[in-house]
């Protein structure tokens, strides 16, 4: 697998980091849904900085590529890289959970720039993904549709209606990236509702599928860039994550799916998250 460069690498890394710094700042001003938030994060830095079209001075340019959070709740992570990209002033961050805020728990297109659609009730956002991913085939556009599911939000059934219809319809200008970070609201995934095998099922609908480690940015990089995996088929992502990585107190626990936390623990996961981003650049040299 090609190995990215030591420059890319590194700034990958402080955006990712970067982010969750931010995150646990907007954490002060209440209750947030930050595993899920730190798990999807490092691809989600990976598509704004290197893999989507898109123009922040003009976030309705037609032909940008559309990203949809199905699972609105991980919207913290697009907010920062969104704040960090451009589309609106990073003080609109600090705003979280007051009131009229541009930047609530579940994302809202009508208030904030570069949200293609509001995403809260799970099981929505692929069934919206493809039928934006038919238009664009219907009216001859080029633009590519990405989608980022949660494993726990795969037992929606909406989610395997569109997953057959994008599969029947041939969307490959579709690409989902299935967050399988192995946990949920109330424990572990496979003991709510276990959804295994995903990729089995997705291949049976006629997706090409490849699965990754969802921290490693080579391994993101190299996938991301050499989509659609087959012609015709719609490509689905499944990234290997941690919930809540980079907050080593809160890391494969569910009870940091949401997070009622105090402000000392803020400031504590502050240093910590600054611990492992500089431990993350080491590894690389950077």
């Amino acid at each position: 697998m090609p190995k990215i460069s030591k420059e890319l690498a590194t700034k990958l890394i402080n955006k990712s980091y970067k982010g969750r710094k931010n995150i646990l700042k907007m954490a002060k001003f209440g209750e947030v849904h930050i595993g899920g938030a730190y798990s999807s994060l490092d691809i989600i830095t990976v598509l704004y900085n290197e893999i989507m079209k898109h123009d922040p001075k003009n976030p309705d340019w037609k032909d940008r590529d559309r990203f949809i959070l199905s699972a609105g709740h991980k919207c913290l992570a697009l907010y920062v890289t969104l704040a960090d990209q451009g589309y609106f002033d990073e003080d609109v961050l600090w705003t979280y959970n007051s009131f009229d805020t541009r930047v609530p728990m579940h994302p809202d297109e009508k208030v904030l720039p570069g949200i293609e659609f509001p995403t809260g009730s799970l099981g929505h956002g692929l069934p919206v993904s493809g039928g934006i991913a038919i238009t664009a085939k219907r009216d001859g556009d080029d633009y590519r549709v990405f989608c980022v599911l949660g494993d726990g939000e795969c037992g929606e059934g909406s989610i395997w209606e569109s997953a057959m219809a994008a599969g029947h319809h041939k969307l490959d200008n579709l690409v989902a990236i299935l967050d399988r970070n192995k946990l949920q609201v109330n424990g572990r995934t496979e003991n709510v509702m276990s959804t295994a095998p995903l990729e089995d099922k997705f291949l049976a609908f006629g997706w090409e599928v490849k699965t990754i480690n969802g921290h490693d940015f080579n391994q993101i990089y190299e996938t991301l860039t050499s989509i659609p995996f087959k012609k015709d088929k719609p490509s689905l992502i499944i990234i290997d994550t941690i919930k809540c990585k980079g907050l080593n107190f809160g890391e494969d626990n569910f009870k940091f799916h949401h997070w009622h936390c105090e402000s000392d623990k803020v400031d504590e996961g502050i240093e910590l998250v600054e611990k492992v981003r500089r431990e993350e650049l080491a590894k690389v040299g950077g």
